[in-house]
């Protein structure tokens, strides 16, 4: 195959060949990438290999994949190999200092604006908060479920007015 035929081939089947790679890297484009310069690369060097007359995209397919095969092994064996020796992340942790004041103050003022809210909406709120399923806040409350979910709903829109308001356009809560 000359170089000629080689390009106009491969340019035939770009598309095919990088939506191949998307799929093989799980949608990461620069893994994709990668792997398809990768089989580009090994295709040319071999082009003297491939036989007029057989499938062209079969045969960059098949390159593809096991280029992809051939990296995910190196990557499996050297993410074996690299590992320490000896485990010195609790080293790490103990030196490292943490800062939770900015969290610690924003949440005693988010306790305060939610309990400036009616008990009627704050209360359901708490309670899903606290991991308790719609169901169960329901019966506990002996209100229906519908009115369990729209209190919900509403006690956090409106928290997050208040929050918007209190802290601007940089809180984002969804």
């Amino acid at each position: 195959m000359t170089t000629l035929k080689f390009n106009h081939s491969l340019t035939q089947i770009q598309g095919l060949l990088f939506a191949f790679a998307m799929k093989l890297n799980n949608n990461n484009r620069e893994d994709a990438n990668d792997l398809y310069q990768e089989t580009v690369m090994r295709a040319f060097a071999s082009m003297e290999r491939f036989e007029e007359g057989t499938n062209f995209k079969a045969w960059t397919s098949t390159i593809m994949r096991n280029c992809f095969i051939n990296e995910y092994r190196k990557r499996r064996t050297r993410n074996q190999v690299e590992q320490p020796l000896e485990d010195n992340s609790e080293v790490a942790v103990k030196q490292a200092v943490r800062n939770d004041a900015g969290t610690i103050i924003m949440m005693k003022e988010l306790r305060i604006m939610l309990n400036n809210m009616s008990a009627a909406n704050r209360i359901p709120f708490e309670l899903h908060f606290n991991g308790f399923g719609y169901l169960e806040i329901a019966e506990q409350l002996d209100i229906p479920l519908g009115t369990v979910k729209s209190r919900i709903f509403f006690a956090r829109k409106k928290l997050q007015n208040i929050v918007q308001g209190h802290y601007g356009h940089q809180a984002m809560f969804a």
